[in-house]
């Protein structure tokens, strides 16, 4: 009896009153979920219309969604991390829940709250702005979705069984070997990571190729939008960045469950190669997920000041350069290891360049704004917003790419409030901005503006108020990782001013939260160009009809609808649009979902060392991978009069707004 409870003790966490309310909490939801569903009669519904889509539409609402999810539950391990240190000596977490909370955060807000947002956005407005009906892969876009999402599952069900992974973010070794992680958390943060990343470098395959081979007549590369551009610059990072992530990880498994060895000293192993690797994929991630953001910057800078992009060919050869750059300086995550003076030197260089076209980037925004008819709506006030936080993000990276310097600043919190800066101010605002910019496009009502200025204000007020004082804890010796302080090293005040600052970001997103539900609550109508919009998307209904366009558009210019819509204000003949024909569409497919589901039964069979549940999930994987192979019957057309009813029907609802 005893050794039953013992084992059961070892598989559900216990013992922390934290932890139990989390339990109860995700019981209760789950319960809840399952009796609207059936109490509603939405089972089939929802298997067919979302659990085996692949419109690239609803694939990217559930990436988003799925965000939204992330942003929460990484947001309350920060609040949690505010809470604990807020005074000194303060005893709400212990060292351990600590280190496991702040490894967590940092690996969902990346990993799982970022990228999804990141590919939402792609989903949404990719193929509508190069004049696509689908993705190129439509049955692996959706396996990509369904294998992120079952890997952060995975990841996250740590915390309530098994227990949370506490190495950092980045799981150096030694601490993410046996020797110092013997429990199971580890292996959840690797399996996690594994099983997201396969989706993550799918989704870079399948951007490539649509943006390369998919877009509309007259759609020349200098023609594209710079959203689009912006996608292909960060999923050709994908492409390169993800495998040395996905060996890494491999690598890491192995030396804990076959005792490889290699990244431990003792054996013969090196941990400075696991730190290499980690870092040659983590720095590119960073401008992964921020170059998207530069892209939204841009169609939002341009559509609400009314003016063409300044610099277009600029901010191609500046994003580009940023995606060649990116992979020659991640040494400078670790200049204070005894790299030598000459791979430093290198490294201090590299970092300092590839700011060269992150400023040419704020120019180029500043002057589209020179002179414009600015109207402040809330993607524009994000995108301002964004300017004068990420310059101050830059210049205190600068800073960290002087080497020596960087011995007094690295793992201080100095570094914290940087990251912070550069990843909230430079990814999360821009997200947001393209969230608000692409919200009316994917649902076809508009958000409040009203409350979303609440948000944005909280958002703001609260971020300055948390990080600007880290930068002077950082100077004043308080190093990364610390769970405690004693009274006397006088950092109380600033980090109570700090966890204020980040209960007004969390109010900022209640307010959010808020917005939506007021939204949908008092709905109200967009119109197709909501925003009085430049590119494509913005010449279709919103929401978008299943094909997206009836007939495949011609483009003549960089922001071909604006310059459309001039020509008819001027009184000028459009050329006559082509007969309706057919479309050719993909079917739903169950696969993807079936397929992650036994990934996430090896994943977790993996985990615990359980050969007997990973085994057979493999080998569903694999039968899953031979079902796809011999599916012939996977599409269907769209007949002509099916598709003048939708569109009748749309133009119906744009008259009546």
């Amino acid at each position: 009896m005893w050794g039953n409870l013992e084992s059961f003790s070892d598989f559900f966490v216990t013992g922390d009153p934290l932890i139990l309310g989390a339990q109860v909490s995700i019981a209760l939801a789950m319960v809840a979920i399952v009796l609207v569903l059936t109490i509603f009669k939405k089972w089939g519904w929802l298997w067919r219309e979302w659990l085996t889509t692949v419109d690239h539409k609803r694939v990217g609402i559930m990436y988003i969604i799925a965000s939204i999810m992330m942003l929460f539950r990484g947001g309350v391990d920060a609040l949690l991390m505010r809470v604990q240190l807020a005074m000194p000596d303060t005893n709400f977490l212990h060292a351990e829940h600590y280190n496991a909370i702040f490894t967590t955060h940092g690996v969902i807000m990346i990993l799982f709250m970022a990228m999804p947002l990141m590919f939402g956005l792609f989903n949404i407005a990719v193929p509508l702005q190069i004049g696509a009906r689908d993705v190129a892969y439509p049955f692996l876009n959706s396996l990509s979705f369904w294998l992120f999402f079952f890997g952060a599952m995975l990841f996250n069900v740590s915390f309530v069984i098994g227990g949370s992974p506490d190495a950092g973010w980045v799981a150096y070794p030694p601490l993410s070997e046996l020797s110092h992680s013997p429990g199971v958390g580890q292996n959840f943060y690797i399996w996690g990571i594994q099983i997201s990343g396969i989706g993550s470098l799918a989704t870079g395959i399948n951007f490539v190729v649509t943006i390369l081979k998919m877009r509309a007549p007259g759609m020349k590369l200098m023609k594209m939008p710079m959203f689009t551009w912006s996608v292909l610059s960060s999923c050709l990072m994908i492409l390169f960045a993800f495998p040395i992530l996905t060996v890494t990880m491999a690598l890491l498994f192995l030396d804990r469950f076959m005792g490889a060895h290699f990244f431990t000293l003792d054996a013969g192993g090196n941990p400075m190669m696991y730190i290499n690797m980690i870092w040659m994929w983590g720095h590119p991630e960073v401008y992964i997920v921020v170059v998207p953001a530069f892209g939204i910057f841009s169609e939002v800078v341009a559509t609400f000041s009314r003016k063409k992009l300044f610099g277009y060919t600029s901010m191609v050869f500046a994003m580009i350069g940023i995606a060649v750059m990116s992979f020659f300086t991640w040494a400078h995550h670790f200049f204070t290891m005894g790299s030598g003076a000459d791979v430093n030197a290198f490294f201090a260089v590299s970092t300092m360049i590839i700011a060269i076209p992150t400023g040419v980037k704020i120019f180029n925004w500043l002057f589209t704004m020179f002179r414009g008819r600015i109207r402040f709506t809330t993607p524009m006030m994000w995108t301002i917003a964004f300017i004068p936080c990420f310059v101050v993000g830059g210049m205190t990276g600068v800073l960290l790419s002087v080497a020596p310097a960087d011995f007094q600043f690295h793992n201080s919190y100095f570094l914290i409030a940087h990251f912070h800066q550069v990843l909230i101010g430079g990814v999360a605002f821009g997200y947001f901005a393209g969230l608000y910019y692409w919200w009316p496009k994917m649902f076809g009502f508009a958000l409040n503006e009203h409350l979303g200025k609440w948000a944005f204000w909280l958002w703001n007020i609260g971020f300055y108020v948390c990080f600007m004082p880290q930068y002077f804890l950082g100077l004043d010796g308080m190093t990364r990782r610390l769970y405690t302080y004693d009274f006397d090293m006088g950092w109380g005040p600033l980090n109570m001013i700090s966890t204020v600052g980040g209960f007004l970001m969390g109010a900022g997103f209640l307010f959010q939260v808020w917005q939506i539900a007021h939204s949908i609550r008092f709905f109200k109508r967009a119109k197709g160009d909501h925003w009085d919009g430049r590119t494509l998307e913005w010449s279709i209904p919103s929401p978008a009809p299943l094909y997206n366009f009836a007939t495949e558009p011609v483009v003549n210019d960089v922001d071909d609808w604006w310059e459309t819509k001039q020509k008819l204000a001027k009184g000028e003949k459009l050329a006559p649009k082509p007969a309706l024909q057919p479309i050719h569409m993909p079917k739903n497919s169950s696969i993807p979902f079936i397929m992650s589901v036994f990934w996430f039964g090896a994943g977790f069979g993996f985990v615990w060392d359980w050969l007997w549940m990973a085994i057979p999930s493999m080998v569903g994987v694999a039968v899953c991978m031979i079902a796809r192979s011999f599916t012939y019957d996977d599409d269907y057309y769209i007949p002509v009069d099916e598709i003048e009813r939708t569109e009748k029907a749309a133009a119906l609802k744009e008259a009546s707004i």
